[in-house]
């Protein structure tokens, strides 16, 4: 059973491609054109398990906002495409991520019915010039059109690097359990209603 998906999505602000193997082994091909947010976007890959290929072009000479949101929407319906349904997967994930000083923790639900909760705060407003805020941006966006329920918080952390990163893997490590095939649920959504 193949689990891939691909979507393209063409905006006046952005030209997005991506394409997910969810039983792929963390390869990452990523250009957004924007360094620390590729980087991310590669770790997600690789502690999720999941081959990526992601290509954004975007309006960066006004900001980085419509290629950070845009992308989280595009991936978020790449791996729902792959999911098909929700048929036969663990549903729920969740994981602790320790980074020198800082924790961070992801709980996850891929129920259809999204839902963020986010608990994350930067002692700084940029890393390098990549504006914080914009991670709640992605989040939300991946969230909602993946149709996950998620709920991310870091407990504790001083460094930003760090609370990023650790946050980032923390959504890969919970997502990579949940997209697991449970061989208990007999090729079916894990739910009383049959459907997801």
């Amino acid at each position: 059973m193949s689990r891939k998906g691909e979507i393209v999505r063409d905006t006046k602000e952005t030209k997005i491609r991506v394409a997910v193997d969810l039983d792929g082994t963390g390869v990452c091909r990523i250009d957004t054109g924007i360094g620390f947010f590729d980087h991310m976007l590669e770790a997600l890959g690789r502690h999720a398990g999941f081959d990526l290929d992601i290509e954004a072009k975007g309006d960066l000479h006004i900001d980085m906002h419509h290629t950070v949101e845009d992308t989280g929407i595009v991936l978020g319906l790449a791996v729902k495409q792959a999911l098909d349904g929700f048929k036969g997967v663990r549903r729920f994930g969740h994981a602790y991520i320790p980074m020198d000083e800082t924790l961070t923790r992801c709980a996850i639900d891929l129920c259809n019915r999204p839902y963020l909760i986010w608990k994350v705060a930067f002692n700084r407003p940029k890393i390098g010039e990549f504006d914080t805020e914009l991670f709640k941006e992605f989040h939300q966006a991946f969230a909602m059109n993946v149709g996950a329920c998620m709920h991310l918080e870091t407990l504790y952390g001083d460094n930003s690097h760090h609370i990023a990163e650790s946050g980032f893997k923390a959504l890969a490590r919970a997502l990579r359990t949940a997209v697991e095939i449970d061989p208990k649920a007999g090729g079916v959504a894990p739910s009383t209603k049959g459907v997801l």
